[in-house]
């Protein structure tokens, strides 16, 4: 019966959590989550990349969690603040490349409406996502926060600036849909 109870309650904060940013699943594939991943390819504190099994490589925080790109930021203004940002937390512009990393991508930093700088590659402003607690999960890739609505995604941020293919066929995970393979940072 405790089990239960944890279970709901588990569920019901994460839904809170994604209906508070407005959030919702895509519906175009399978649930993303995190297959077995790779070692980064670096040591030390810093930004790396993380191989996710079968389906690409990932930009990662010192901690291996997933960095995030939102499709309605601009090169120089970031579209979450308030209670977004709470779920999906800047990266703050004084993180920079683990020793050894080596990305075709450019870095820069924006000013965010409440005067804090933010980390940017590639000119999109960079994001953690609260539901990813473990290094490698993907659960915040291909998430709207307008109910469905394209053109106001969430993405994991690759190296090359493709698309983080979907979850392997046959996955499980409760978390949300990922967005296809192909294409690239484009609002």
């Amino acid at each position: 019966m405790r089990n239960r109870w944890l279970a709901a309650a588990g569920l019901a904060v994460a839904g809170v959590m994604l209906a508070a940013c407005g959030s919702s699943a895509a519906s175009s594939s399978p649930a993303s989550g995190s297959s077995s991943s790779k070692a980064a390819v670096a040591s030390g504190p810093g930004i790396k990349t993380l191989s996710i099994s079968g389906r690409g490589t990932v930009l990662t925080d010192s901690a291996g969690h997933t960095l995030y790109w939102y499709a309605p930021d601009t090169s120089t203004k970031s579209a979450c603040n308030g209670v977004c940002a709470t779920f999906w937390p800047p990266v703050p512009a004084t993180d920079k490349p683990a020793a050894g990393v080596s990305l075709p991508g450019t870095w820069g930093t924006i000013t965010r409406a409440d005067g804090t700088k933010q980390l940017t590659y590639d000119g999109h402003p960079l994001y953690t996502f609260k539901l990813d607690t473990k290094a490698g999960d993907v659960k915040g890739n291909g998430v709207t926060t307008t109910g469905g609505n394209t053109s106001d995604l969430w993405w994991a941020v690759t190296p090359s600036n493709v698309k983080l293919a979907a979850a392997p066929s046959g996955g499980s995970s409760s978390a949300p849909a990922s967005g296809g393979g192909a294409g690239g940072y484009g609002y």
